[in-house]
């Protein structure tokens, strides 16, 4: 019996350091994808309000003003903006990754590099934070935890997902495939800003994405939805004031590539264009089946009375109150709704 179904990577530019104008562009793509027949959209690593290269570009020091318009744009769990992108998933009826910066009331500086899967109810299906943050960007976020490292049963397949470097770490890849991953979402950045883009030394973010989704693909035995970003002029506005040395780093340096790979590790559909598209292609999870019989690595293909793996999925937070409600942090769209309206009335 076939198992198809049609997914998208959304390999857009965000209206830099904007999130509202950027929320408004993710749903308007959802309804995009939806009408060209997707079921799972998936957008790029912090998507809203945009991917920050200035850590890279220049030292600390002159930073802090980019710092604070950054988390001043990341997004509150739950907050108004993610409650418009989980109503465009609702009435499209489409599952949607997405990438943002999130801002926390604990801390008016701590963000964290976060991915969301919404359901096509609205739901919030999982809400994952990045591990650790891949060099600068510890400059930026802070180290998330492993109450998002699951994959989540939906109607279209078991969906998992893994932010940028985190599909380097092989533990953090296999505990995806322990869960029975068909799907894969891998999301990145526009670009990884290197000053000597020709050099081996240096990191090239175009053949890393390829190496890193060929590689998980092919041990997982699953499809890999695989979005990147790209760059508009409101993004060279915005690092305008860093200089033209800077602006030519960022032009430069080597591009994300989104694609879609089938479970032979090889892709289906890839593209490092330089305008907005919806990469849309329909697979079939029956293709995940016959390539388990060469290697299964949570199957026949492990020796799990030689191996073990142990996966920490408590979610932490700065202090534990007593008399609070325990759980992670999936919630309904009517909750989300409900909470959102709530912090939005007046008080009298």
């Amino acid at each position: 019996m076939s198992q198809k179904i049609t997914v998208a990577a959304a390999h857009l530019a965000p209206v830099y350091l904007d999130a509202r104008a950027t929320i408004d562009k993710t749903c308007a793509y959802i309804g995009k994808a939806a009408a060209q027949g997707a079921q799972l959209v998936a957008f790029p690593e912090s998507f809203v309000p945009g991917f920050p290269l200035w850590p890279a570009l220049a030292a600390p020091i002159h930073n802090h003003d980019f710092f604070a318009r950054f988390a001043g744009q990341s997004l509150h769990m739950p907050g108004p903006e993610i409650l418009k992108v989980c109503a465009a998933a609702r009435d499209a009826g489409v599952i949607v990754s997405l990438g943002i910066s999130e801002a926390t009331d604990n801390s008016v500086g701590c963000l964290w590099n976060s991915n969301l899967l919404i359901g096509d109810d609205g739901a919030i299906l999982n809400h994952h934070r990045k591990l650790v943050p891949t060099f600068y960007e510890k400059l930026i976020w802070a180290n998330g935890d492993g109450a998002g490292l699951a994959v989540t049963e939906t109607g279209i397949g078991r969906i998992g997902a893994l932010i940028c470097g985190e599909n380097t770490n092989p533990l953090a890849r296999y505990s995806m495939i322990a869960q029975g991953e068909q799907i894969h979402v891998s999301s990145y950045p526009p670009i990884w800003p290197t000053h000597d883009p020709g050099a081996n030394e240096r990191y090239d973010l175009t053949s890393a994405i390829r190496i890193r989704a060929g590689a998980h693909s092919f041990e997982a035995k699953a499809f890999n939805v695989v979005a990147a970003a790209r760059l508009d002029e409101t993004a060279f506005d915005a690092l305008a004031p860093l200089g033209e040395d800077a602006l030519r780093v960022v032009r430069d340096s080597p591009k994300g590539v989104s694609m879609i790979l089938g479970p032979s590790g090889l892709p289906v559909a890839e593209t490092r264009g330089d305008e907005d598209q919806l990469l849309i292609e329909t697979i079939d999870l029956d293709d995940c089946i016959v390539p388990k019989q060469f290697h299964d690595v949570v199957g026949y293909y492990n020796r799990f009375d030689v191996f073990g793996l142990t996966v920490n999925r408590q979610s932490l937070a700065p202090a534990e109150f007593a008399g609070t409600e325990a759980g992670g942090r999936a919630m309904t769209f009517e909750n989300l709704e409900a909470s959102v309206l709530e912090a939005d009335a007046p008080t009298h």
